[in-house]
């Protein structure tokens, strides 16, 4: 079985425990060695002084019958060229020198070749296992020096007791510290474990749900708010998925069970059902199916992916739209020409116009520097996703009116008038929902999947615009397309 790893709390604590523990151990350390530095360093200067003033009291023949010293355990001698003890302090021998003879030999000579006081450790006092010794030679001819040593008992002592004790202070400390780190650690990562239970919840639930944002304005409540973005996303994406699946096995059915009644009728009575009638009634129903999964095809694909920002001509575009638009049978023809025939309900069709009128100078736009400059028909974004919303809303007009649809262009606009029956104030946020159709569409309507505007809303909206709908001046229904505007040029350097 897989061992259960530490959480991030216990290895960050464990971390940050360690690295105080390393750096209080090369401090205990460090200041070990410059107390022991500093102690060894007074201890020189007293055996320094001593063995000056024995070399001075010799030098002026002053020596006393005992010289002085200060320190207990410190030892000051005057020896003679062959190492004999020619005076003593009351700590030391009168008749065995402290040092070895050739040892004193040694840092006599060092110090004649210094010019002064010379200093060293020794472990070879006759009087102490270690110490500081300080030789100085008497002023003149006799090879008298004068010797002083210090023992270094009590910085040996002093140094054990303060390793002693840093090595109870520096594990209190580490523990304090790993427990205030585990506390403060506890405290901020907080919010990720609410985070995490807030998913889990959500995960097990299966609903929707949002996470908990911290109150506090920093980097976790930034990415709280930006993972509640991607479940809104991901929860919309999935309602868009159950949405699309519910509609395309709703509306699938009626045309397939259409096919299927057909080929059986014609199965069982093929006399009585021509070919050329069978082929021509499965043709209107294979149109109907093409376009309704088309247009099923097109719903699948909104948001997959951002849509491009070009900018895109609309004046040019609804001259492209408005002459490959085609009314339903029964219909006038775009472009002004017009032809009546019998709809497919038996009544003679009706007259209908469709006039381009692209107002180029609706408004007035300030570029970077503050000058105006004419207004354009153009906005930005997708010219196929574009060119898809108009053409939807063109047909959608042409199904309905009575004897005129006209399209107006301007900047980050589109605008479709119709002449037709309208439709109802309470009635226009509706026929926005997927299949929606209204009585009197089901009617009169000549083969429109009822997606079209579903398809023109969510195309705009994809592209920071919307649809809306409102009364026409022309008396029938007005659909207007909002666009981000092209905006001025980029300046070039």
């Amino acid at each position: 079985m897989r061992r259960r790893a530490w959480s991030l709390r216990a290895r960050l604590t464990a971390a940050a425990s360690l690295l105080l523990a390393a750096a209080l151990v090369v401090g205990a350390l460090a200041l070990s060695a410059v107390v022991s530095a500093g102690r060894v360093a007074a201890l020189d200067d007293i055996a320094r002084e001593r063995a000056r003033l024995v070399a001075a009291l010799a030098a002026s023949d002053q020596v006393p019958d005992v010289l002085p010293v200060a320190e207990p355990g410190e030892v000051a001698q005057l020896v003679g060229p062959a190492g004999q003890v020619l005076a003593s302090s009351a700590t030391a021998s009168r008749t065995l020198p402290v040092l070895p003879v050739d040892e004193l030999a040694a840092l006599r000579a060092e110090a004649v070749a210094a010019g002064g006081v010379r200093v060293a450790g020794t472990d070879h006092s006759a009087y102490d296992a270690a110490a500081r010794v300080a030789v100085a030679p008497v002023d003149g001819a006799d090879g008298r020096t004068a010797v002083a040593t210090v023992p270094l008992r009590e910085v040996e002592g002093v140094v054990r007791a303060l390793r002693l004790s840093l090595a109870v202070v520096v594990p209190l400390l580490t523990l304090v510290a790993a427990g205030v780190t585990w506390s403060v650690l506890g405290r901020a990562l907080s919010p990720v474990e609410e985070l995490r239970r807030g998913a889990e919840s959500i995960a097990r639930s299966g609903g929707p749900g949002a996470l908990p944002v911290p109150r506090t304005d920093d980097e976790l409540a930034a990415l709280a708010r930006t993972l509640n973005t991607m479940l809104d996303s991901l929860r919309a994406a999935a309602t868009r998925q159950r949405s699309f699946v519910a509609d395309a096995a709703h509306e699938l059915r009626s045309p397939v069970a259409a096919l299927r009644a057909s080929i059986e009728v014609a199965r069982l009575h093929p006399d009585a059902y021509p070919g050329d009638e069978l082929a021509a009634e499965l043709e209107d129903e294979v149109r109907r199916l093409q376009a309704l999964v088309d247009d099923l095809l097109v719903l699948a694909r909104l948001g997959a992916r951002p849509p491009a920002e070009d900018v895109v001509d609309l004046g040019e575009l609804a001259r492209e739209v408005v002459g490959t638009s085609t009314p339903p049978p029964g219909r006038g023809q775009a472009e002004g020409r017009s032809e009546e025939q019998e709809g497919r309900d038996g009544r003679r069709g009706v007259t209908v116009s469709v006039d381009l009128d692209l107002d180029l100078d609706l408004d007035l736009d300030l570029d970077a520097d503050g000058a105006t400059r004419e207004g354009a028909a153009t906005a930005r974004g997708d010219r196929a996703a574009v060119a898809r919303i108009l053409r939807n809303l063109v047909d959608n007009a042409l199904r309905h009116a009575t004897s005129r649809v006209r399209v107006t262009a301007g900047p980050g606009s589109l605008v479709v008038d119709d002449d037709g029956p309208g439709i109802d104030a309470a009635d226009r946020e509706r026929v926005f929902e997927r299949f929606t159709r209204l009585d009197e569409a089901r009617e009169r309507d000549a083969g429109g999947t009822g997606l079209g505007l579903a398809i023109a809303r969510e195309t705009a909206r994809e592209h920071g615009g919307d649809v809306v709908l409102a009364q026409s001046p022309l008396g029938g229904l007005r659909a207007q397309v909002r666009l981000p505007p092209a905006g001025p040029p980029r300046a070039t350097t």
